[in-house]
């Protein structure tokens, strides 16, 4: 283990992440909310944390290998967590405790939006802008930015790159340096920001939510500036715009990126992910208004329709923004919902969730098996388009899946052993390890009556969620510590 390489780019990496700090010190003056200290504090503090932990290691120049990356993007991501709670902790308004600090600030980052705050609609406009920038970092990767950002430091990326993005296949570079990779990424997302913002903007949000919701709706997060989050808007058209970009956002961003530089759709069609996630939407969105409808929940069929299409698209691409309380809808509907996020979008995207991919090649993995019952004999591949999946990618998957059920089997008696009720427990651990947001039962609006100790739990399930479970869980084993 190359040890003072990993506290350099630590190091290094902190003092880039308190620059992030800058901007809401902006909107406090430009909005006179007087919450500009927490943030001034909070940078010191930060950039000088990361300024001690570099200094006695900054003429390091040994080379970063794949295991320092795992240590490097695990480690970060934990203090990232920390350090980013430091303004909510230290403001007046919200006056929460360090645990609660910490919970929104992971919550950002992580882009779970889940929350303990209420009272959104009167915070300060620094400290809402503040949560809606922890989600749009956290949604493509800030290590994926910092890829971009290192090579100039004279630290090479692709290590971090392979343990950051999400995704049973990490190998695939869309440009031949993994610098230019994390950039055409970039591009992308702020392109798509920037689109979002405009269309939110030209339907009726002022400037400032639609800004701050651009950034949770390419990002997948769910954060809103309103308690009501979407509802608050009360705004059909504002509603299906957020319908067009988190679509957009759950999809790989390579077939974005390869739809921009070659001008082409054709792309999109041609993946099998792409076709299954369209798939799974459209299906999960039928079934959702059909049932509406059939209950007479809402009193007009436009309401039905969009209540139960933006429903089934936020919560199935793990965004966690609501126009209605979905879970007093009648039926299996809310439960529904939950499995939906078990599946996710797409890997490359912002999405949370086991990821569509996965889900694909199972149901592939069983397909073969069932016609080896009738053909013992038969080498029948699994295939994803036109080409053979390789032995190891389908044993991956598996793998992912088999310990996937075993930490959320963990997490869901430890939530159960704090008093929660099995369906609060249930959906808590569904919410924070799909990275969704709003869960059911207790945790319908929010996460602020758990106990320390169970959004303490929901914290370690956010991170598992984002860095994909094995990023964290290789740090356990024995293998990975051996020389």
């Amino acid at each position: 283990m190359n040890w003072t390489a990993v506290q350099r780019i630590l190091g290094l990496l902190l003092m880039m992440f308190s620059l992030t700090m800058l901007p809401p010190i902006l909107f406090s003056a430009l909005y006179k909310d007087g919450s500009w200290l927490p943030f001034v504090e909070g940078f010191a503090l930060t950039i000088a944390s990361g300024l001690i932990i570099w200094y006695p290691v900054r003429r390091s120049r040994k080379d970063l290998r794949l295991r320092d990356g795992f240590l490097v993007v695990a480690s970060f991501w934990t203090v990232l967590g920390t350090f980013g709670a430091a303004p909510l902790f230290l403001a007046d308004m919200p006056a929460i405790s360090f645990t609660d600090a910490v919970f929104e600030s992971m919550s950002g980052l992580t882009t779970t939006g889940a929350t303990i705050l209420t009272g959104l609609d009167d915070m300060p406009k620094s400290i809402l802008y503040y949560r809606q920038q922890l989600q749009w970092l956290g949604g493509m990767g800030i290590i994926v930015l910092a890829v971009a950002v290192l090579p100039m430091l004279g630290v090479g990326g692709m290590q971090l790159y392979r343990a950051e993005t999400p995704g049973p296949v990490k190998d695939t570079k869309l440009t031949p340096r993994i610098t230019e990779t994390a950039k055409a990424l970039w591009y992308v997302y702020l392109a798509f920001t920037t689109l979002c913002f405009l269309g939110y903007w030209a339907a009726g949000m002022d400037w400032f939510d639609a800004l701050c919701h651009a950034f949770s709706t390419v990002a997948i997060g769910g954060f809103s500036t309103h308690d009501l989050s979407m509802g608050h808007f009360d705004s059909a058209q504002i509603e299906l715009i957020a319908v067009v970009f988190m679509f957009l956002a759950g999809i790989n961003f390579s077939l974005h990126f390869f739809t921009w530089r070659h001008v082409q759709v054709k792309h999109y069609a041609q993946d099998p992910e792409f076709r299954a996630y369209t798939f799974i939407l459209v299906a999960l969105s039928v079934t959702v208004i059909a049932s509406l409808y059939n209950y007479g929940t809402y009193a007009s069929p436009g309401a039905t329709f969009i209540n139960g299409l933006f429903q089934a698209v936020s919560i199935a691409t793990t965004t966690g923004f609501t126009t209605a309380n979905y879970s007093a809808w009648p039926g299996a509907l809310p439960v529904l919902l939950i499995f939906a996020s078990f599946v996710g979008g797409s890997a490359g995207s912002t999405a949370g969730g086991i990821k569509v991919i996965r889900w694909l090649l199972i149901y592939k993995q069983g397909v073969r098996e069932i016609a080896r019952l009738v053909h013992p004999n038969a080498e029948i591949p699994v295939k994803l388009g036109n080409s053979a999946v390789p032995f190891r990618v389908v044993d991956a998957v598996w793998g992912f899946f088999s310990v996937y059920i075993v930490v959320f089997g963990f997490m869901l008696l430890a939530m159960m052993a704090t008093g929660l009720d099995q369906v609060t427990a249930f959906s808590a651990v569904a919410a924070t390890l799909n990275n969704l947001g709003p869960g059911l039962g207790d945790v319908a609006s929010g996460f602020m009556t758990l106990t320390d100790t169970a959004k303490w739990i929901s914290v370690v399930g956010m991170l598992l969620g984002r860095l994909e479970i094995f990023t964290l869980l290789v740090l356990i084993t024995p293998t990975f510590w051996r020389h």
